[in-house]
This record gives structure tokens, C-alpha cells and sequence, in this order.
């Protein structure tokens, strides 16, 4: 299915994380609650539904911090899935967390993974020889990384989940008789996380093709850099930035700017660009890759690296003293174009651009970004509102990175950027009356794909947040309530589509190009694997 956002119709789409489904067990997966936003946004006529990453999480739960550039969180997957299946029983999974509340991730890892890893074992141990033969087709489509995973996970249990670097130094530096003789000692446990692996990609599939029958993408998320304690740098410690003691020479992060006096120094190693250009960028075609085989589009978080990035000494606290390095963006992206042709990303293009990254991003024709939210300040920023917009262009009311629309009219705006709101979209009698506003702005505007956050289509207040960025705690744990989805947001949307001309699938292409999603869902689903 082609995800190129720059040939389609104008569409729409909503931004959910999946975590933030009130699915049964204290955390959203891809279970029941799924199906039915799924035909929410069919309803609704939304042809997009945009992810965060559904990557393992380490510390803090954030999607961006993960165990794995290429595995799936096992939190995702559904228990009930699991009963219906045959996995596990019914009476196992009673007296989880329910349905309402925040996203309880402590809990879910408590309660829910120990049940999951049961439902493996029995997979392992019942399960009929057509479901084995489509288990043993996914591990040899994704043996690049999947014992790998499956080794770093077991080790870091074995090891009270420290980071690779304080594990024996035999295990930290994969010596061979002690790799050998982790497969030996531990083969069960491996064989269960890669059985969970299976689980979640069978699950995350079916829902795909559940949405690909009802006109609705997929559009995921790649961050740019990976976690140092990850299982991509525990395995591949050659492509990073590390000592002779395994440990970050230089790590990533912004410069400061307006919204901060000493920058943002995020502490993730960073790639050897030069090595990874003589091999072909190999280690990102197999990420891309695997991308594709989860997403329709993807969106690129923090594109501008592609271009430089904010280099800064590991030692350094903060990232006052980093320095730009430029990055191989257009190898990169050339190679990636040569194996898999056109290139469906979306660039995260936010901040402090330069003309360079604008560069870049134009020559391999990928959409940016446009925040309404950010185009009524006083700082020249009225290239994020309607009238400077070109069609190559997605449109978001706010990200997961911002407050919820009506959250920032009450709680952060200025008195300028008041003004200017009410001077540019119309007079705000009543603060439910600027998350409509906004909407409908977006929704008029050239830009091919407009995204609307979930919390503003349910028109909440800040107590919606999904993140507050450099914010310690309280991040990602944001779920809708079991009844918070009306018919009445899906009829509204709906008739706004139809009259912004968003309403619509790609137009048929000669050889029958339209039907091709659901086929190709279909045959990811019964593959469960790379295809």
C-alpha cells in the first residue's frame, strides 16, 4: 500500500497513542477497545491513524526510550486475544486493572507480562504445527535482530534489569562461550520472548488489516536515535560513539535556544555515520524495513539530525558545549530510495530549521510539519499557520509534545498569541469554542493530511496532556474513558471532511491499485512477519 502523503487526496487523521486505549488490564493494546476507535475513525471518515512507537520502553515508560529499535512492546498485546486464541484461560486474566484510569505501566509489567510470557509457554508447548510453521517463518524473517532481543531481554532480567555496561564483563562484551552458554542454560526462556514477539506482530497485524478494510493508515513513528541500554547497542557497540570501556565518547542532544538557556542534552550515543556509510547504511535499511512491515507511513522524529546534529562530550551535564556535526541525510536517504523506492516519511521539521534541512527534505519530497498551536506567537511564527502552507504538508491542531488545545487556551496562552488566535480564526466567546476553531482551520488549510490529537477531537483540558517535554514524571499515562467517545465527534468530523474535501482513499491507479491494502494487511497478518 503506498503511504507517499504527497500523492494522496487530502485525508485526516487522528493521533493516538495506543496506550492511551482503555483496554482491559490497566494499559491500551491492541485488543477490543482498538477495533472500536478503529471504527470510530471510519465513522468518522479519518483515513490515518498516527502511533507513537511500539517499541519496548525502558526508563519512564516513554515510547522514545526504547529496549529496541526493532522489537514490539509486549504490553501492547491483548489478553483477550490471548483467550480468544487459545493461549491462556479465561480465569487467568481476572482482577487485572480495568478499563478507565491512567495507563498504569508499573502494573501492566507486574501483572500483565508474567500472564503474556505464560500465554508463550503455552504456545510453545500446544500449539498445532500450521501456527509453529508461521512462528518459525517470522523468526527467520527477522533473525537480524530477533535472538539478539531475545538474549539482551533475558539478560537484563538475569541481571535485575541494570544496563548492559554493568552486567559481567563476559556477557557485556558477548563473549562467545558465555553467549553459548546462555543459549544452553536459558533456551526456554529465549524461545518464550521470541514467541512474544510473535504474539505482538500477529495482534498489531490483524489490527491493521482491520484498519486497511475500513480506508484507514497506519502512520508510525522512527526516532532518530536509539537508548544506550538497548539491545542495538549492546549488539552493535562498533556503530556508536563508545570507548574502549564500552561507554558514550559523545552524546545527542539540542543547542540552547528560546526555550532553553542550557539546551536539552538527551544522552543517546551517538551513530559512527562514516561506518555506517561504508556498509551501505545497513543497520537502517533493516530498521526501515522492519518500519515497514508495522507502518504505512512513517514519521521521522527529528529529522534535522538527518542533516546535523548537535553533537555534545559525555561528561558534559548540559549541552551548552556541543557542537554541530554534519550527517550523511542525503546517502542515507538515496539508499534507502534505491531499496525501497519511494519513501513514505513524514519529516518532524520542528524547531530552529535551516535551509539546508529544508533542502534535504525537499529533495526526497517528504511532507513537513505545520503545529497550529505555534502560529500565533510573537516571534515570525506565521509559517505554521494556514496561509503560508504549501499541499506537501501535515497539519496538527498540537502533538503528543504539546497541551491539549483547550489546555493551552486556558493554562498557557499569552495575551499576544490570544489576540492574535481570536484575530486570525474568529472571536473565542467560550474556550470550548477555540479546539473547534482550530480543528476547522487545519481542516481548510492546502496541506494534504491534517492530524488532530484524540484529546482535541474530545475537546479536554490539560489533564489530557500525553507530555510535558524534560518533565520528570507524569508522562504517557493519559487514556480516554470507556464512554469519553460519542457518536455525535465522529458525525461532526465527518461533515467537516466531506466539506474539506478529506473524505476520500487514494484514487484508483491502473492495475487496481486501490484494492491493494487490504491484500497486502491480509498477507502481513497471516505471515506475521517480513513481506
Amino acid at each position: 500500500m503506498s503511504g507517499d502523503v504527497k500523492n494522496q487526496e487530502r485525508l485526516s487523521g487522528v493521533l493516538l497513542h495506543v496506550t492511551s486505549l482503555p483496554s482491559y488490564g490497566g494499559i491500551g493494546d491492541f485488543g477490543p477497545a482498538a477495533h472500536a476507535f478503529v471504527d470510530f475513525l471510519a465513522a468518522a471518515k479519518q483515513r490515518m491513524w498516527q502511533v507513537l512507537p511500539l517499541s519496548p520502553t525502558g526508563y519512564g515508560s516513554s515510547p522514545y526510550s526504547a529496549l529496541s529499535a526493532f522489537a514490539g512492546n509486549p504490553l501492547l498485546i491483548s489478553l483477550e486475544l490471548l483467550v480468544n486464541d487459545g493461549w491462556i484461560a479465561g480465569e487467568r486474566i481476572a482482577g487485572l486493572p480495568g478499563h478507565d484510569g491512567p495507563a498504569d505501566f508499573e502494573a501492566a509489567f507486574r501483572l500483565k507480562l508474567p500472564l503474556i510470557e505464560e500465554a508463550a509457554g503455552n504456545f510453545l508447548d500446544h500449539a498445532p504445527d500450521d501456527k509453529r510453521a508461521k512462528f518459525q517463518k517470522f523468526c527467520e524473517h527477522n533473525s537480524s535482530w530477533l535472538q539478539d532481543y531475545a538474549m539482551f531481554n533475558v539478560l537484563r532480567r538475569l541481571h535485575n534489569y541494570a544496563s548492559w555496561h554493568e552486567w559481567p564483563e563476559e556477557y557485556a562484551r558477548r563473549e562467545g562461550d558465555a553467549l553459548s552458554k546462555l543459549l544452553n542454560d536459558h533456551g526456554r526462556e529465549l524461545a518464550i520472548e521470541q514467541v512474544i514477539q510473535f504474539l505482538f506482530n500477529d495482534q498489531w497485524c490483524t489490527l491493521r488489516g482491520y484498519c486497511a478494510a475500513r480506508k484507514i493508515r497506519i502512520m508510525g513513528d522512527v526516532a532518530i536515535f536509539v537508548n544506550y541500554d538497548s539491545a542495538d547497542v549492546w549488539t552493535h557497540p562498533e556503530m556508536f560513539e563508545l570507548d574502549e570501556d564500552l561507554k558514550p565518547v559523545r552524546v545527542s542532544g539540542v543547542p540552547p535556544d528560546y526555550f532553553s538557556a542550557t539546551g536539552q542534552r538527551w544522552g543517546n550515543p551517538l551513530y559512527k555515520w562514516g561506518l555506517l556509510k561504508e556498509r551501505g547504511f545497513d543497520w537502517w535499511v533493516a530498521r526501515i524495513r522492519r518500519s515497514l512491515t508495522l507502518y504505512d507511513v512513517i514519521r521521522l522524529d527529528h529529522f534535522r539530525g538527518f542533516e546535523a546534529f548537535w553533537s555534545i562530550p559525555a561528561e558534559e551535564e548540559t549541552a551548552i558545549n556541543g557542537q554541530w556535526i554534519k550527517a550523511p541525510g542525503h546517502e542515507l536517504f538515496q539508499r534507502l530510495k534505491e531499496v525501497f523506492g519511494e519513501l513514505p516519511f513524514v519529516a518532524e521539521d520542528l524547531g530552529l530549521i535551516t535551509p539546508e534541512v529544508d533542502e534535504l527534505r525537499e529533495h526526497f519530497g517528504m511532507p513537513g510539519m505545520r503545529i497550529l498551536q505555534f502560529g500565533f506567537s510573537d516571534r515570525g511564527a506565521h509559517l505554521y499557520l494556514p496561509h503560508r502552507y504549501v499541499p506537501n504538508t501535515v497539519v496538527y491542531t498540537g502533538t503528543h509534545d504539546n497541551n491539549t488545545t483547550l489546555g493551552w487556551w486556558r493554562d498557557n496562552v499569552s495575551d499576544v498569541e490570544r489576540t492574535n488566535a481570536q484575530t486570525y480564526l474568529q472571536k473565542i466567546d467560550h474556550d470550548d469554542d477555540v479546539v473547534w476553531a482550530m480543528i476547522r482551520a487545519a481542516a481548510r488549510s492546502v496541506a494534504n493530511l491534517c492530524v488532530f490529537p484524540l484529546q482535541d477531537v474530545l475537546h479536554l483540558g490539560s489533564e489530557a496532556r500525553m507530555n510535558t517535554p524534560s518533565a520528570g514524571a507524569g508522562n504517557w499515562s493519559w487514556r480516554y474513558g470507556t464512554d469519553a467517545i460519542h457518536p455525535d465527534f465522529a458525525s461532526q468530523l465527518a461533515e467537516l471532511m466531506v466539506m474539506t474535501d478529506r473524505d476520500g482513499w487514494e484514487k484508483p491507479t491502473e492495475g487496481g491499485e486501490a484494492g491493494k491494502p487490504v491484500e497486502e494487511a491480509s498477507k502481513r497478518a497471516e505471515l506475521g512477519a517480513n513481506v
